[in-house]
């Protein structure tokens, strides 16, 4: 019902009351999972789904998000300066595809904001990530990423790298190993000086729209550099040809349920092609217990959900986790765990 009503609004207010309502969320009883439960890079969650980058871009609701249910929250894209982000309108429900396409261009407070707002969490209440990014405008991108990293490592569980919105020009141009490579370095480097010794996980979030060439360069810069993970996938600037709705010739990243297929398939290549040396997140498209258990089974450890709760509701979180608890009893499997990767063939394999 509360979906429904949303969608009554124009996107951005719908969002801008979706966020207000989230924030106000008070602790609530949850009911323990243990079968669900299971470690990400070192962090214990009690179950796999968290609440992807773009919803709380600021740092404004994370913490009744978790007191809603999700096993983590990631806030961002976060910059080193407050930028406005790209003119109105820019956000657009394609309700015929149950999909969205946006190109927001990194709105946020900027990092002294967040980090302020981050700065007033109870660690305890659950674990937050942050997604960082760089402004439009940047001089120097990796000094701005450094900053903003050395500013928010303190403040989280873990951190992601941004370099694959399509709504940042030249941003996508920082996957191409040459310039990937000394980044995510320098980022690794800082990370442990400014955590004091103190494992963060660093993950990188990556387009759906790589080629085979750039995928695998990608996938041999990460593991080179040591990082700890991939989020697969970003939004798309792909059209399928079976989009129905008029607003799909909008520019902007596609979500939602269009790119459920394309982002598994890539999930489940990287997987193939990591052999459980990263550990992946998966995005995209999900919208049912059926469409996470297949992120997992592709090699997923977790999961994140955005489009799909505008069209599904807040229910959607209980729907999957009562949901992938039926599934693993199909496949008679004890934990999800177990289920990671099952659809995956290993390198060689």
């Amino acid at each position: 019902m509360l979906a429904g009503l949303l969608r009554l609004l124009p996107p951005e207010t719908a969002h801008r009351a979706a966020l207000f309502i989230a924030g106000a969320i008070p602790p609530l009883p949850h009911r323990p999972r243990p079968r669900l439960a299971l470690s990400l890079a070192g962090l214990r969650l009690p179950h796999p789904v968290g609440l992807a980058a773009g919803f709380d871009k600021n740092a404004v609701a994370f913490s009744g998000l978790l007191n809603f249910g999700f096993a983590f929250v990631e806030v961002g894209t976060v910059t080193l300066r407050p930028q406005a982000g790209n003119p109105q309108p820019r956000l657009f429900r394609l309700l015929e595809d149950r999909a969205l396409i946006n190109r927001m261009g990194f709105n946020n407070d900027g990092v002294e904001a967040v980090a302020a707002r981050l700065a007033r969490r109870d660690p305890k209440a659950g674990v937050v990530g942050a997604n960082i990014g760089i402004n439009r405008d940047s001089p120097d991108p990796i000094a701005d990423f450094i900053t903003v990293l050395e500013k928010l490592a303190p403040l989280v569980d873990y951190l992601v790298v941004n370099v694959s919105s399509p709504n940042t020009p030249g941003l996508r141009d920082w996957q191409r190993p040459e310039r990937l490579a000394p980044l995510l370095a320098q980022l690794r480097d800082r990370l442990t000086t400014r955590t004091g010794g103190r494992r963060t996980p660093l993950f990188l979030k990556i387009a759906p729209d790589l080629d085979p060439a750039g995928e695998e360069a990608l996938v041999a810069t990460a593991l080179d550099a040591g990082i700890d993970g991939l989020v697969v996938s970003n939004t798309t600037i792909a059209r399928p040809s079976h989009l129905r709705s008029p607003l799909r010739v909008e520019p902007g990243g596609l979500s939602g349920a269009p790119l459920f297929a394309p982002s598994t398939e890539l999930l489940r290549r990287i997987a193939r092609r990591t052999g459980k040396r990263l550990v992946l997140i998966g995005v995209g498209g999900i919208d049912s217990a059926e469409r996470a258990y297949a992120k997992i089974r592709a090699g997923a450890s977790a999961i994140q959900l955005y489009t799909g709760l505008i069209y599904e509701g807040p229910g959607l979180l209980a729907r999957i986790l009562d949901g992938l608890e039926r599934l693993l009893d199909r496949d008679r499997l004890e934990r999800l765990e177990d289920a990671i990767g099952l659809d995956v063939q290993s390198p060689g394999g």
